[in-house]
């Protein structure tokens, strides 16, 4: 064999195939036969390494006598998992130190009584009728919350990233302004909406369970859409075109092919949005009050009006279950259905056409195609219409209403501190503090998640590695199941003391935010890097790549089409946190939600006209984000 090409041995149906073709060296060859990812080897194999060997290496040359740097040399294969363990340890390093023991010491807190350890809470809380009330509104809440964000979100997915219309990357980054929201914005949206004043009063749904099952919907229908979609737009469209060939009706293809193999992302999105309704804050405050009150709302109560925190770390265990709960159910869907899937890049539908290339994701509307499209396409415009739109539109009119008319009065005032001096700082001055605060999170959440996923990536072959990888799935989403309350004031309990005194660090706040936002990139990145055929890190491999090679020829490639929407998603959500920001942000340097709240809770139409403006500004940047996010992505980017 020449120095310019390798011949590449693959095993096939148990028998190792002796007459592999050679694979040329910078060139792509032919995919895997039955390989899940169709994309070429070029990159894989120009790969530096020697072709001779002693046939001890995997690359080596049985009669050569060389050294190859295969997988057959055993520093090599200690090497990589001192790496792999390294890549760990970092970010559960940053969850041990800046989330697990705040909430770990408020908790403990509640249970210790004079030094001594005390558990009479449990028995307390346990008995109290209330308490179960409580859990059953949580519960409930959660799953209707997340049964209609799936069942509406599925065909938006459809629509939005398998069909191509004019709009669509705007439409996208609509979808997205409400889940950036701050929860008690999009509360004072719906209660402005179903009031008896409102486009929706005649509904006399105000301050009813259901006002609260359908802002939830509003606020995580984009975690849905994003998700399944993402995955959507990158599957191979020929196995479904195979079972219409064969004689399947679309819906059928659909149940049988393309649902099952979207099944993964959708228990990833199920589980995300579980995790928001269970621990849904701001938008049962304002629209159900203490009447349909959560754990959440339950433990803001019993600390900041009673001071309990006995019953509030009581409440917090019993939060931490129904998160480990859901999240233990949902990894084992995820386990049991998630498998390597056949991508392909997602081309413009004029581009694929062009190409000729087979199944492309593009399909325009119009004409109908015996209705397929119909359904999906009704069934999304009505909830961008009405579930979106109609709130966010709400909004915006009412922000234009002052008290002497209709004018831009709300927006000019957002340069002042407000009637009677409701703020210490204007407006802007917060809008801009949230901007540098964002950037300062979503760089330390993009690089903590992106070391999560590419671990959680992992297909390791020993049993206890791969329930390592399990519990640490499970772990890294934990920050979203936690009361914001909790993490709020388990920073401010112990972050005060050297050596970790960070009360006046500017750097608190990215922490806290970045801790929110950490899930959420993982969440977007992980399911590209699983669908990454393993044969193809094996053949870089068998070639002597190291691993740092076979990280940049294989996984960096897949890894940067959905870096786009992971930077976007953590940006966003950074500048649209509430929870945790309210307890730690100091008085001269608020963020944008924290003044928007303030507002609220102030007296007087100018403030609450500010504060509803402020809320389209922040809607404002929250979509240019989102928009951008967009054009980063590019034509290969993976999903949320």
């Amino acid at each position: 064999m020449d120095g310019d090409s390798h011949r590449v041995t693959r095993a096939r149906s148990g028998r190792p195939e002796a007459d592999a073709p050679a694979v040329p060296t910078g060139r792509t060859a032919p995919p895997l036969t039955g390989g899940e990812v169709d994309v070429g080897y070029g990159a894989i194999t120009d790969v530096n390494f020697t072709p001779g060997g002693d046939g001890t290496g995997g690359s080596g040359h049985a009669g050569g006598h060389g050294r190859g740097r295969g997988t057959g040399r055993p520093g090599l294969g200690l090497t990589r998992t001192l790496i792999w363990i390294l890549a760990a340890a970092v970010p559960l390093t940053f969850l041990g130190v800046f989330f697990a023991y705040p909430v770990a010491s408020l908790i403990g807190r509640g249970f210790v009584t004079d030094g001594i350890l005390d558990l009479g809470g449990f028995g307390e809380v346990f008995a109290r009728p209330r308490t179960w009330r409580i859990v059953r509104l949580t519960l409930t809440q959660a799953i209707l919350g997340t049964t209609g964000a799936v069942l509406l979100g599925i065909p938006g997915a459809y629509v939005l990233y398998r069909c191509t219309f004019p709009g669509q990357r705007l439409v996208r980054a609509v979808v997205t302004i409400p889940f950036v929201l701050p929860t008690v914005v999009v509360g004072v949206a719906f209660r402005t909406l179903l009031a008896d004043s409102g486009p929706l009063g005649f509904l006399g749904l105000d301050g009813t369970f259901t006002a609260i099952i359908l802002a939830l919907v509003f606020f995580n229908y984009a975690v849905v859409v994003r998700t399944v979609g993402g995955m959507w737009e990158r599957l191979d469209p020929r196995t479904e075109q195979a079972a219409r060939a064969l004689g399947a009706s679309p819906a059928r293809a659909f149940l049988t092919v393309t649902l099952p193999a979207l099944t993964p992302a959708i228990a990833s999105a199920a589980s995300v949005v579980f995790l928001f309704c269970a621990t849904a804050f701001g938008v049962v405050l304002v629209l159900g009050g203490i009447q349909f009150g959560t754990i959440e709302t339950e433990i803001w109560i019993q600390t900041t009006q009673f001071l309990d925190l006995r019953a509030a770390a009581v409440l917090s265990m019993m939060q931490l279950v129904v998160v480990a709960g859901s999240l233990a159910l949902f990894a084992r869907t995820r386990a049991r259905r998630e498998r390597a899937l056949r991508l392909q890049p997602a081309h413009p539908a004029s581009r694929a056409r062009n190409s000729g290339q087979p199944g492309f994701k593009g399909r325009k509307f119009g004409p109908w195609r015996a209705g397929a499209d119909l359904l999906p396409a009704a069934v999304t415009a009505a909830v961008v219409g009405v579930l979106v739109l109609l709130p966010l539109g709400t909004l915006l009119i009412r922000s234009l209403r002052t008290p002497s008319g209709w004018g831009l009065g709300n927006y000019v005032a957002l340069g002042t501190t407000g009637g009677d001096n409701a703020l210490t700082v204007t407006v802007w001055e917060a809008a801009a503090n949230s901007l540098r605060i964002a950037v300062d999170a979503t760089v330390l959440a993009v690089v903590m998640g992106v070391l999560v996923a590419l671990v959680l990536s992992r297909r390791p072959r020993h049993p206890a590695a791969r329930q390592a990888i399990g519990w640490m799935d499970s772990l890294v989403m934990l920050p979203l199941g936690v009361s914001a309350v909790t993490v709020g004031f388990g920073f401010l309990i112990t972050l005060d003391a050297p050596p970790l005194d960070l009360r006046s660090s500017p750097v608190l706040i990215p922490i806290a935010q970045a801790i929110v936002a950490m899930p959420l990139v993982v969440r977007t990145v992980l399911p590209v890097l699983r669908a990454i055929d393993p044969r193809l890190r094996e053949a870089a491999t068998v070639l002597g790549a190291s691993p740092a090679r076979v990280l940049a020829a294989v996984e960096l490639p897949f890894l940067i089409r959905s870096m786009g929407l992971a930077i976007g998603f953590a940006f966003a959500v950074s500048l649209g946190e509430f929870g945790a920001t309210a307890f730690l942000s100091r008085p001269d340097r608020p963020t944008l939600p924290v003044v928007i709240f303030r507002l609220i809770g102030q007296p007087g139409a100018e403030n609450y006209g500010m504060a509803l403006a402020a809320s389209v500004v922040l809607a404002l940047l929250t979509a240019g984000v989102m928009g951008l996010a967009e054009r980063l992505r590019g034509e290969r980017a993976g999903e949320f």
